[in-house]
């Protein structure tokens, strides 16, 4: 009779021990690294949404250099906000629009939690134009 109370026991803890490991979308706060470039993108929560800024460059663009409006292409990329109010679209990701330094364009983007240590970012230009990238947390 205790052993199988014990083993219910055991078995009740291990389920909330994994239950407390499962990822949610608020995982995505945090610093990650671009897997293509390098940079560090801070995303943060800003008011019930999530905000993404660049908080290091470690490739040679400093500057906004590829963006459209010329009176822009002069401002630091350090501090740039990528990503503003994405909405939370499910338990585990984010959607709005997301600004792409390598070519200057706006996209439709979205961010998924993988795990704590990896998310995927996905930039489309149309539903079928989509490009994913898988992104680690820095610790």
């Amino acid at each position: 009779m205790h052993q199988r109370l014990a083993a219910r026991v055991i078995a009740v803890g291990v389920a909330l021990r994994g239950a407390s490991y499962s990822q949610t979308a608020e995982d995505a706060f945090g610093t990650w690294r671009h897997p293509e470039n390098g940079s560090l993108v801070e995303m943060y929560k800003c008011g019930e949404n999530l905000c993404a800024k660049i908080v290091k460059v470690v490739d040679a663009q400093k500057t906004d250099d590829k963006n459209p409006d010329a009176s822009r292409r002069s401002r630091p990329l350090v501090g740039l906000v990528i990503m503003s109010g994405a909405k939370k679209t499910d338990a585990k990701s984010w959607a709005g629009s997301i600004y792409n330094r390598a070519d200057g364009g706006t996209y439709s983007g979205t961010v998924t939690v993988k795990s704590k240590d990896a998310l995927d970012l996905a930039g489309c230009t149309a539903v079928i134009l989509c490009k994913t990238l898988t992104w680690t947390r820095v610790k």
